[in-house]
């Protein structure tokens, strides 16, 4: 079996934390079952590899999260009747290709109601997605297709890079290109740019949204971050599926609902950076992409660290603090 990177056990391990930290609480209030899939094993002996001490630390953090959740999501301990059973699921990473990053769900198919939780650990990247050759990164993020100038443009950089590759045996370093923040990226990014800028002039009003949802998720979410001595609690609530009562049992504080963009106001380089696009919609959104190698080695592709510089106002965030 492959090695796991330890960024994502970790992520497993809060995953876990959450789900059985939301079966504790709810127990005793409800009907839950817990769906025991693949990824719940997985998540469940990334968790046992910890020490108990580890293993405690996850359990404050995400204790302090589901006490949270339970007062802005009612239905979460309440159902209609004793057939209203509460599922928690721990979802596949395969998911997040199809635009729901959610990792954790908690379903109530009687009330044809669920939320899903996405659990971050130390970190705030919504997305990593690939620029490549063969990759259309119009349609496979917002359903419209890149154009052949496209391909064109970034064909020359990413065939040499495959080039290099081939005939160093998949053993050449990107550092023995020299400068090649401006002989790679830089084309890379500008095809990028110039591309991302026809498809919103081509389909206006829907680019920006389609991108958001994209990057944020088609589902509506509560993003969990644990921090060192804090959890963060933020509410994607794009589609108003989000903080819900149950019959007259209201939740204990408001969450908005998002505004989604409609228009792409610019793609910049970010000051003094060769590595960096800052797209800005309006409605208050602005995006980071930042290019990097994925691998110290020449390959044919190159990876986007995808960042949220800003949400509207309206978006729902709440830091916990951990003694």
């Amino acid at each position: 079996m492959a090695k796991i990177p330890t960024q994502t056990i970790n992520g497993k391990v809060f995953e876990y934390a959450l789900l059985n930290e939301f079966l504790e609480r709810l127990k005793v209030l409800t009907s839950v079952t817990v769906i025991e899939n693949e990824p719940f094993k997985t998540a469940l002996k990334c968790f046992m590899s910890f020490d108990e001490k580890e293993q405690s630390h996850y359990r404050l953090n995400a204790s302090f999260a589901v006490n949270f959740l339970l007062d802005i999501e009612p239905r979460l301990a309440n159902g209609i009747n004793e057939n209203d059973i509460l599922q928690l699921e721990i979802v596949a990473d395969k998911a997040g290709q199809t635009g729901d990053v959610r990792d954790v769900l908690a379903i109530r198919a009687l009330q044809k109601w669920e939320i899903g939780i996405s659990a971050k650990n130390n970190h705030r990247a919504v997305k990593h997605s690939r620029l490549s050759n063969d990759i259309d990164f119009g349609q496979k993020w917002l359903g419209f297709p890149c154009s052949v100038d496209y391909f064109e443009e970034i064909k020359p950089v990413f065939s040499n890079l495959a080039k290099l590759r081939t005939a160093s045996k998949a053993t050449q370093k990107w550092d023995t290109l020299g400068d090649y923040h401006t002989s790679v990226y830089v084309p890379v990014l500008d095809a990028f740019k110039t591309e991302l800028l026809r498809l919103d002039r081509e389909n206006p009003k829907t680019v920006a949204e389609r991108l958001v949802e994209y990057l944020i998720g088609n589902q509506d979410f509560y993003k969990v971050i644990k921090g060192k001595n804090k959890v963060e609690i933020q509410a994607y609530n794009l589609h108003g599926t989000l903080n819900l009562p149950f019959e007259n049992i209201k939740p204990k504080a408001k969450v908005q609902r998002l505004k989604l963009p409609n228009r792409l106001i610019e793609v910049v380089y970010q000051d003094n950076s060769q590595t960096t696009l800052l797209v800005t919609l309006n409605e208050g959104w602005q995006i980071s992409f930042r290019i990097h190698n994925a691998s110290s080695r020449i390959e044919p592709s190159l990876k986007f660290d995808i960042n949220l510089v800003s949400a509207p106002h309206s978006l729902f965030s709440n830091q916990l603090f951990i003694g």
